[in-house]
């Protein structure tokens, strides 16, 4: 059997994802049932596109619904440490070639937030930039080139 990687989670990221799923077992999946019933209401399933649209939209939700639980399933909950350093869960703010400042959350993708860009800890910057402190300068290979940036502080991600 397969090793299945812990997804790390902040206690903010793993209520977000109970309530969305509370809410697509719940109300979406009565929104949906309704939809369908509605579609087969008006004839023909070969050539009902509404019916379609819905059966489609159902599919969709249930792929999400299962996704949602797997990473339940397999996370570990932590607050994030102040370490000094670039860790899982820390906001680091750098600056880039151009002079830009930039924040990034090091941290998967379920954890996105509004206001903060992602890098995640697989990803060729979250990689470069885990360890780091201020001061650091990282440098990191992606499709686009090679990138460095000069870390200018780091905070624990408080969300």
């Amino acid at each position: 059997m397969t090793d299945i990687a812990k997804t790390w989670l902040t206690p903010a990221a793993q209520q977000k994802l109970r309530d969305e799923l509370e809410h697509l077992t719940t109300e979406g999946r009565a929104v949906i049932e309704k939809r369908i019933s509605d579609a087969r209401d008006h004839g023909d399933l070969r050539e009902n596109a509404e019916y379609d649209t819905a059966k489609n939209d159902q599919g969709l939700m249930e792929a999400r619904i299962r996704q949602i639980k797997g990473i339940l399933d397999n996370s570990e909950i932590a607050e994030v440490v102040d370490t000094g350093r670039v860790e899982v869960g820390s906001v680091a703010t750098v600056i880039d070639d151009d002079g830009d400042e930039l924040e990034f959350l090091v941290a998967p993708q379920e954890n996105k937030v509004a206001g903060l860009l992602l890098a995640s800890p697989s990803s060729p910057l979250g990689g470069a930039l885990l360890g780091a402190k201020p001061g650091d300068k990282v440098s990191y290979e992606a499709p686009g080139g090679n990138f460095t940036y000069e870390v200018k502080a780091i905070r624990p991600y408080e969300g």
